[in-house]
């Protein structure tokens, strides 16, 4: 039987629209990890997976793996997340994990193996919404998780990190086994569809781009520390306002995301004592910076380091930082992406290529294995909310090329 791209990707757009209604509200999909939700996603997903005769597995950290046999035991792995931000989008992690599905139903449509096992992985907590780690799951398969930061950290409710874990039969003391059972499935790829979550395709005028690496990170929470007051009866010069001390900061961070053509985003701040009438004694901000050049990322870090250092003693506070997360730029394989190029050219005319800003469990795989990632646009660059959108044509472009690219490298194209 004859398999067509185009029915397949059609396909693919409708288990997205299925799953969207099953696990969202009117504020957006809610599949946020370590919930009843993001479970109910998963025993969707299983359903699907178990119709197609596919075997389901849970590795040590929480990730399912979907396997299809091979002529060979040589595997190529396509994955991404079912688990969602608070209130985000259709589309963010469940395109790559439903495209993946889509790919093993080809080969049950055509009636044969593939040359190479293939798995299909949906990663464990990989937006990182309660806890602040991203690709949780897939840092545990790839070795590089720090458990030790997340054994006693506390969600927005008070739940902490090894509590709602356990709830879900995963056990943090055993998560990085997941990187030795990984080693035992013979990966030799790892490919990854996702929605761009930026304005850059849409502004040139492109469906569907080859990702050739991805931004590394440095994140981290600052504490500035002055002294409560007061509102009206002590006098602005003499003040320690920790929460001005804060503010000035964002604006240094907007100008070296500028000088570096990066990113540096303050998306938390937090005031203590938090009363009108009261002059902020401590004041904690997020920083999150991003860049694809190593060596950029760390002049960022070190620089925002002494702008704090030198805004703190000018409004007589104390300011520390406190890491949450940082990771490496990492640039895919260079075999893999000639085939993604040469799949996205098959499919729309020409080879667009672009790096990932935002991080995606790719990242950690990349360290391990060769590995490309693709996106497709993004309707006003937007992400991580319920206006999140792809028109389905575009759709359609991306996902066509993606099963392109699954099977080139399948049949040994490389």
């Amino acid at each position: 039987m004859k398999y067509s791209l185009e029915q397949g990707a059609v396909r693919v757009i409708a288990d997205l629209k299925e799953l969207a209604l099953l696990t969202s509200d009117e504020h957006g999909a809610q599949r946020v990890a370590w919930t009843a939700l993001w479970q109910t996603a998963r025993d969707w997903y299983r359903q699907k997976a178990e119709a197609l005769g596919a075997e389901i597995s849970i590795d040590s950290a929480g990730n399912v793996w979907t396997k299809m046999e091979g002529k060979s035991a040589e595997a190529i792995v396509i994955g991404s997340h079912l688990d969602s931000v608070p209130n985000g989008g259709w589309l963010d992690g469940a395109l790559g994990v439903l495209a993946g599905l889509e790919a093993l139903r080809r080969y049950l449509a055509e009636g044969q193996k593939p040359r190479k096992t293939l798995y299909v992985v949906d990663w464990a907590d990989e937006e990182g919404a309660r806890y602040g780690y991203s690709c949780l799951g897939s840092s545990a398969a790839s070795g590089s998780l720090r458990i030790a930061e997340l054994i006693g950290r506390a969600d927005n409710n008070g739940i902490a990190f090894e509590e709602a874990v356990s709830a879900y039969q995963v056990m943090p003391d055993k998560m990085l086994q997941a990187h030795q059972e990984l080693l035992q499935r013979n990966i030799i790829g790892y490919l990854e569809l996702h929605i761009e979550q930026g304005p850059v395709l849409e502004k040139e005028q492109k469906d569907v781009a080859c990702v050739f690496g991805a931004a590394g990170v440095e994140r981290h929470y600052i504490d500035f520390v002055g002294q409560a007051a007061h509102a009206g009866s002590f006098p602005v010069p003499t003040r320690q306002d920790a929460f001005l001390a804060a503010a000035e900061a964002a604006l240094e961070f907007r100008k070296l995301a500028l000088k570096y053509k990066a990113v540096c985003t303050v998306g938390q701040v937090q005031v203590q004592p938090d009363i009108v009438t009261i002059v902020p004694g401590k004041c904690t901000i997020s920083l999150d910076m991003r860049t694809i050049d190593a060596a950029d990322l760390q002049k960022m870090y070190k620089e925002a380091q002494a702008v704090t250092e030198k805004i703190a003693s000018v409004n007589g506070v104390s300011v520390g930082w406190r890491k949450i997360y940082s990771v490496a730029p990492q640039l895919f394989e260079e075999r893999f992406i000639r085939l993604c190029e040469n799949a996205v050219e098959e499919e729309t005319g020409e080879a667009t290529k672009m790096y990932s800003g935002p991080l995606h469990d790719a990242v950690e795989m990349a360290k391990i294995v060769p590995t490309v990632m693709m996106f497709t646009m993004s309707e006003g660059g937007l992400s991580h909310t319920k206006e999140e959108h792809t028109p389905e044509p575009k759709l359609e472009v991306g996902i066509r090329a993606f099963l392109r690219l699954v099977h080139d490298v399948l049949e040994n194209k490389t």
